[in-house]
C-alpha cells in the first residue's frame, strides 16, 4: 500500500490525508499479524490493569474521576463502571500505575496505555463490535507509532523534553475513539484538531522526584481523545492545520515542520510499526530494563558481597534516569524506584528480577538494597541512540574488576507463553486466579467485551 492521501493530492492537510490512509488501511483489511498482535497486546493491558486496580494511586484517580464526572456506565478493568471521560482516565491510569504497559521503544511511548481505553469507552457508548473496536485500537497504534518513530527521541534534542505517550497520545487516542465511534472523515479531523488544541506532556514528572503523577500521565491523553471525538461528533469542528500548520504540532512542539519524507513515512502502510511495539517483562521503567537485564546477568555470575563499587555507564537518554543521583539512589515514591537505574540495577543485583510483588512500596527501605545503590557511581558517555540505551555495567571489588556485563536486546523478549504467563501473574497478583484463564482467551481470541468482563472476576 502506498503513501495514498498524501501523495494523490499535496494540498490536503497533513491530519485529512492521515484519516484518508487510515480509513483506506481499514477498508482493505488489516494484515492478520496486525490483528494478532493488537488481541495480544490488548490482552497484556488488561492484565496489567487488573493488577493495579488494589493500589492506592487507582483509589485515588478514581476518587477524584469519578467526583469530576458522575456516575456512568462505561464499564472499567478490574470491575465497576463510570462515566465515559472519567472511565478512559481510570482505565488510562491503571494501565500505565504499574509501569508494566507496552511500549515502542524506538519512539518512546506507550500505545495501549491511551488508545485502549479511548477506544473501550467510545465503543461502549454505540455498542460497537469488537471487530470495530480491535480495527480502532490497531489503527490508532499504528498512528502513534508512526508519530513515535519520525520523532525518534534521544537524550536531548526534539521530543527528549516531552511524555511523546502523552504529548503524541491526544492525537492517536482521538483516532481510536473517533474510528469506534464511527466517525465520517471528516469528524475525524476535527477530532484531531480539537486533541490536538489540548496538548501537553511537559516530562518534569519524569525529570523531577517525589511525586506520583508520572504514573498518570497517559490518562490525560485518553480522556483528552475521547472528548475531542465526541465533540466532533457533536457537530464541533477543529483545526485541520492542527498538525502541520503555522501553529501546528509539529512547529510548535517539536520546533520545526515534517520534512517531505516523514510525511509521506506517516502515510505509507507497506510497514506496519505496530508490530514493533514489545510487551515488558518488568513492572519498571522500560529505559531501566537494559540496566535490569545486565544486573540479573552479573548476580548469576559473582559473588554480590564482594562488589564495593557499581559503575553504570549511560548514554544522554539513560542518564535522565540518574539525575540527581543521590535521590535516585534513594527513591521516597514507588514511582521513583522504578524509573531510577542506579536503584532498579541496585534492586536486580540484590532481590533478582522485578515482579509485582517484590517491587512493592516497602522496597525503598530495604536495607541492602539501598546499601547497593549508596555504591553505584555513573559515569555519561555511551553514543546517544533511539530505543535502548546501551546499557554497560562493570563491578568491581576493593582491588580489581569483578565482572563487565553489556546488554543483549534478546535479554528482554516476550514470546506469546511469556506474555500469557505475565497475565496469569496479573490476575493471581489481584486475587483472581480463576478468572485468569477465561479472561485470557476471551482476550486472545479478540471478544474484548467479556474479557473485560471478567477483569472483575468470573461474573455471577
Amino acid at each position: 500500500m502506498s503513501t495514498m492521501g498524501y501523495e494523490a493530492n499535496p494540498d490536503l492537510s497533513l491530519s485529512a490525508a492521515i484519516v484518508q490512509s487510515l480509513v483506506t488501511a481499514r477498508e482493505q483489511g488489516l494484515p492478520s499479524e496486525v490483528r494478532a498482535a493488537t488481541r495480544l497486546h490488548i490482552a497484556d493491558a488488561l492484565g496489567i490493569g487488573t493488577a493495579a486496580r488494589s493500589t492506592d494511586l487507582a483509589r485515588q484517580v478514581a476518587a477524584a474521576q469519578t467526583l469530576l464526572s458522575g456516575p456512568g456506565q462505561c464499564r472499567l478493568i478490574g470491575g465497576g463502571t463510570a462515566a465515559p471521560a472519567a472511565a478512559a482516565y481510570i482505565n488510562a491510569s491503571l494501565i500505565h500505575i504499574l509501569d508494566y504497559d507496552d511500549i515502542h521503544d524506538v519512539g518512546r511511548l506507550h500505545p495501549a496505555a491511551v488508545v485502549l481505553p479511548a477506544a473501550l469507552a467510545a465503543a461502549e457508548l454505540v455498542g460497537a463490535s469488537d471487530e470495530a473496536l480491535l480495527d480502532a485500537v490497531a489503527l490508532a497504534t499504528e498512528l502513534i507509532c508512526r508519530l513515535g518513530v519520525i520523532c525518534s527521541p534521544k537524550g536531548e534534542g526534539p521530543g527528549s523534553e516531552w511524555f511523546l505517550t502523552q504529548l503524541l497520545g491526544y492525537v492517536a487516542a482521538s483516532v481510536a475513539a473517533g474510528l469506534a465511534l464511527g466517525l465520517s472523515n471528516s469528524e475525524l479531523v476535527s477530532s484531531i484538531g480539537l486533541a490536538y488544541m489540548q496538548a501537553a506532556g511537559g516530562k518534569q514528572a519524569g525529570f523531577g522526584t517525589g511525586a506520583t503523577a508520572r504514573a498518570v500521565y497517559p490518562a490525560f491523553a485518553a480522556q483528552g481523545g475521547l472528548q475531542a471525538a465526541l465533540l466532533a461528533q457533536a457537530g464541533v469542528t477543529g483545526p485541520e492545520g492542527a498538525l502541520d500548520g503555522a501553529a501546528g504540532l509539529f512547529r510548535i512542539y517539536m520546533g520545526a515542520q515534517l520534512q517531505p519524507e516523514q510525511r509521506a513515512a506517516l502515510l505509507d502502510f507497506s510497514t506496519w510499526h505496530c508490530c514493533d511495539v514489545d510487551i515488558k517483562p518488568w513492572p519498571c521503567c522500560r529505559l531501566s530494563h537494559p540496566y535490569v537485564a545486565v544486573a540479573l546477568a552479573a548476580a548469576k555470575s559473582c559473588d554480590i558481597d564482594n562488589i564495593s563499587r557499581v559503575h553504570v555507564s549511560v548514554n544522554a537518554s539513560a542518564a535522565r534516569l540518574c539525575s540527581p543521583l543521590p535521590q535516585r539512589r534513594r527513591p521516597v515514591t514507588l514511582q521513583d524506584a522504578k524509573y531510577s537505574i542506579p536503584f532498579m540495577t541496585a534492586f536486580a543485583l540484590v532481590r533478582g528480577a522485578p515482579t509485582l510483588n517484590g517491587l512493592s512500596g516497602d522496597v525503598m527501605s530495604n536495607k541492602q538494597v539501598l546499601a547497593m545503590a549508596s555504591r553505584v557511581e555513573v559515569e555519561e558517555g555511551l553514543p546517544d541512540n533511539p530505543g535502548h540505551p546501551l546499557a554497560v555495567l562493570t563491578l568491581l571489588d576493593k582491588n580489581d574488576q569483578i565482572g563487565r556485563y553489556e546488554f543483549s536486546i534478546g535479554d528482554l523478549h516476550m514470546d506469546t507463553e511469556s506474555v500469557r504467563l505475565k497475565f496469569l501473574e496479573c490476575f493471581r497478583y489481584a486475587g483472581l486466579t480463576t478468572a485468569a484463564a477465561p479472561a485470557w482467551d476471551f482476550a486472545i481470541n479478540g471478544q474484548i467485551a467479556k474479557a473485560v468482563l471478567y477483569t472483575g472476576g468470573v461474573p455471577d
